[in-house]
C-alpha cells in the first residue's frame, strides 16, 4: 500500500526539480538560499498581496500573457528583440527575470536593492532604434511603465481567475500598490497604486500597439515553437492556452490569435470553454508540484526567516 504514496511524492518531486531548474536555472539552489534562506528584513510580510500572486503558480501562464502583451509595444519588442536574447537564450531570460521577481518580493531588502541598482545599470546601456527608425531606451519611463503595467496586469488577472483563494477588492489595491515600490525604484515617477489607475494607464497606451513582425515572431517562438523537447510541450501548451484566454480582446485580435470560421462570433466563449479548463489544469499541475516539501521555500528555515518579516 505505501508504494502509491512514494511513487505520488517522487513523480511531485521530480517535477519540482524539472520546473526549478527551467524557471531558475543550474545555480538554482544558490539562488533558492539567497532568496528564501538567507538572514534579513523583508519588505513584504508572507501573507501579503504581492507574495500570495507572486508565490503562485498562477504566475507561470501569467508570464506568458504578460510577454504576449507587451510585445505589441513596437519601442518596447525593439529593446527586447535586439538586446535580451530571447530567441537565443531564452531559459536564461527567464532565470533572470523569475530571480529579479522573487528576490524582490521575497528576499532580503539588501540583497532585493543591490539587484534592482544592477538592473538600472544595465538599462542605462540598451538603446536604439525600431525598424521604422524611431529611438527607444531602456531608461525611457514611459516605456517602463509600459512593461510594468502589462506585467503586474497580468500577474493579477491569472491569480484572480486561477487561485483558490482570490485578491478582494481591496487587496488587489493594495498589490498594485506594493508592485509600485520597484516600479518607483526603476524609473517609473508616477506608476499606478490602485487597479482602477492601473486600468487606465493600460488603456493610456492603447493607441501605441502595434503589431509588428517582432511581436509575431513572440507568438510564433511562444506558443508554437516553445524551447522545450516535445515530451515537455503539452504542459506548456496547457499553461499557454490560459495566457491566451486571459489575454484583452484587443490583444488576441492584434496577435491573430483567432478562433477560425464560424467559431469567430462566439469567441469568448469557445476560448472560455475550451483553453480555459487547459489553463485551470496546468495551473494545478504547478500547484502541486510548487508544494514539494523539498523545495527550500517550503523548509521551516524558509518560513522562521520570512515571518520576521515586515
Amino acid at each position: 500500500m505505501p508504494a502509491a504514496p512514494a511513487l505520488t511524492d517522487r513523480l511531485r518531486s521530480r517535477l519540482a526539480t524539472a520546473l526549478r531548474d527551467r524557471v531558475a536555472g543550474p545555480d538554482a539552489e544558490r539562488r533558492a538560499h539567497a532568496i528564501w534562506l538567507a538572514p534579513g528584513e523583508r519588505r513584504f510580510a508572507p501573507d501579503a498581496p504581492i507574495c500570495r500572486v507572486q508565490g503562485h503558480a498562477a504566475m507561470y501562464a501569467g508570464g506568458m500573457r504578460a510577454l504576449l502583451l507587451q510585445a505589441l509595444h513596437p519601442l518596447a519588442m525593439a529593446g527586447v528583440g535586439e538586446h535580451s536574447g530571447y530567441r537565443d537564450d531564452p531559459w536564461g531570460r527567464l532565470q533572470r527575470t523569475s530571480e529579479f521577481l522573487a528576490m524582490t518580493t521575497f528576499g532580503p531588502v539588501e540583497q532585493a536593492e543591490r539587484l534592482i541598482d544592477r538592473i538600472n545599470r544595465l538599462h542605462e546601456t540598451v538603446s536604439g532604434t525600431d525598424r521604422k527608425g524611431r529611438p527607444y531606451r531602456a531608461t525611457d519611463p514611459h516605456l517602463l511603465e509600459w512593461v510594468h503595467v502589462a506585467e503586474i496586469d497580468s500577474f493579477l488577472v491569472a491569480h484572480q481567475r486561477w487561485s483558490r483563494t482570490p485578491l478582494t477588492l481591496q487587496e488587489a489595491d493594495t498589490y498594485v500598490d506594493q508592485a509600485a515600490y520597484v516600479a518607483t525604484r526603476l524609473g517609473i515617477p508616477d506608476p499606478p497604486h490602485t487597479v482602477a489607475d492601473l486600468q487606465r494607464v493600460l488603456d493610456s497606451y492603447r493607441p501605441e500597439l502595434e503589431t509588428t513582425p517582432g511581436a509575431l515572431d513572440v507568438v510564433r517562438f511562444l506558443l508554437k515553437e516553445p524551447p522545450l523537447p516535445w515530451a515537455a510541450r503539452p504542459g506548456f501548451w496547457m499553461l499557454a492556452a490560459g495566457a491566451v484566454e486571459i489575454l484583452p480582446d484587443h490583444a488576441r485580435e492584434m496577435l491573430g490569435l483567432r478562433l477560425p470560421g464560424p467559431l469567430r462570433p462566439a469567441e469568448g466563449m469557445a476560448l472560455r470553454a475550451v483553453a480555459g479548463p487547459l489553463g485551470i489544469a496546468g495551473t494545478r499541475v504547478v500547484e502541486w508540484a510548487l508544494a514539494d516539501p523539498s523545495e527550500l521555500r517550503n523548509s521551516p528555515q524558509s518560513s522562521a526567516v520570512v515571518d520576521r518579516s515586515r
